[in-house]
């Protein structure tokens, strides 16, 4: 009786703050991860698929992906649980999820597909782990290959499981999953980004990406956004595909279709600067410019950061540094984002504007350590995140 008490609540007492009584709950993305190509899906595969939840709320739902499949792929098993250690569940948490009404789904090529809402309340800031299974992946898998996190496979069907024993296999991806919402009386910030966005280089498995920061400043503040969806893709541009669609490319399905989304963070712009495939500060700003028009329209907010500095770095030359100064110029001060945050100001040094403070450097001469990644999220003005 107890067991299935726990398991009616879902995943535990909801910890966040009260919201303000006049916001009534909507969707809002509690988690997400951009969706990329991770080579081919393998048939008969389990996952079980750790991920760090930001708003606490009510009926969660996951979004299961396709979007980069040549056919379809099957789910014919998904659950919901809450993590105890490692693969291993806390007893009582893992309960089935359904796809209008049905056990199993059948996602075409190149498209998405909700779950039912699961009722019950979850944790923010809290080890969610969603198991499925697919019994005819085959051809192009959908996925998010940098996880900075560690997720679980085993063969055959044992998403019921709430030990680790099948649980065996280890990856640094995320398959299939690319978002998780629930019902929240609060709104969502996107992170629109690269590799300093995606994590590279902070510590995997402690949730040190700079969005996981501002996630956890967010939980404990006096705002109504606390969803955080980290929407980077290492390497990713601003104008070309290439690791990962452009941001211009995935804009919609990244960002754009996410419930609940008050504003978008955007801070990119370095792989477009140092690739040096001809790309003038102009062209990079009507990038910019397309995005801000395109989440203008769709009521969202957008606050743009500064490219942060990267002398140094194998592709830093005086020509990038110049593109990079005036690209920041138009950030700061030509008035189309409706805020900045100048990432720039915080993570140069000052007696080297070009090149990262040491003490923040994690050693590359462009991505920051788990330090530097707190000082970003530190430098976020929140009450930009809460615009009208």
């Amino acid at each position: 009786m107890i067991a299935r008490v726990v398991c009616a609540l879902l995943l535990a007492v909801q910890t966040a703050p009260a919201y303000a009584s006049d916001d009534r709950p909507r969707e809002v993305v509690t988690w997400g991860a951009s969706a990329d190509r991770l080579g081919d899906g393998v048939a008969d595969r389990g996952y079980r698929l750790v991920v760090h939840t930001s708003a606490a709320g009510t009926d969660l739902r996951i979004r299961l992906s396709n979007a980069f499949g040549d056919r379809p792929i099957t789910f014919d098993s998904a659950y919901a649980g809450l993590r105890k250690a490692g693969a291993e569940l806390v007893h009582g948490s893992n309960r089935r999820l359904t796809f209008d009404g049905a056990r199993s789904v059948t996602v075409p090529a190149g498209e998405t597909v909700l779950s039912d809402p699961l009722p019950g309340k979850l944790p923010a800031a809290t080890d969610l782990v969603i198991s499925i299974h697919t019994p005819d992946a085959a051809g192009p898998a959908t996925g998010h290959g940098m996880a900075m996190a560690t997720s679980y496979t085993t063969q055959g069907d044992h998403t019921a499981e709430e030990g680790a024993a099948n649980w065996t296999g280890t990856t640094g991806s995320w398959f299939y999953l690319d978002a998780v919402s629930v019902r929240a009386g609060s709104a969502a910030v996107v992170a629109l980004g690269d590799s300093i966005t995606d994590g590279w280089q902070s510590t995997t498995d402690l949730n040190r990406r700079w969005p996981d920061y501002l996630a956890r400043r967010l939980l404990l503040a006096d705002t109504g956004v606390k969803g955080v969806a980290n929407e980077g893709i290492s390497g990713n541009k601003v104008l070309a595909d290439g690791l990962g669609q452009s941001a211009l490319n995935r804009l919609e399905r990244d960002v754009l279709s996410q419930p609940g989304v008050r504003t978008v963070f955007l801070f990119e712009g370095v792989n477009d600067i140092k690739a040096h495939t001809g790309v003038t500060a102009q062209d990079l700003i009507n990038g910019y410019r397309q995005i801000i028009a395109r989440a203008h329209a769709a009521g969202q907010c957008v606050v743009g950061a500064t490219v942060g500095p990267f002398k140094g770095w194998s592709e830093w030359d005086p020509a990038a540094e110049a593109v990079r100064q005036e690209v920041n110029r138009f950030i700061r001060s030509g008035g189309e984002f409706d805020a900045v945050t100048d990432f720039d100001r915080i993570l140069r040094s000052p007696y080297d504007p070009e090149r990262i403070l040491p003490f923040f450097d994690n050693g590359d001469h462009l991505h920051p350590n788990d330090k530097g990644m707190q000082a970003m999220a530190d430098a976020v003005d929140l009450d930009d995140l809460d615009c009208a």
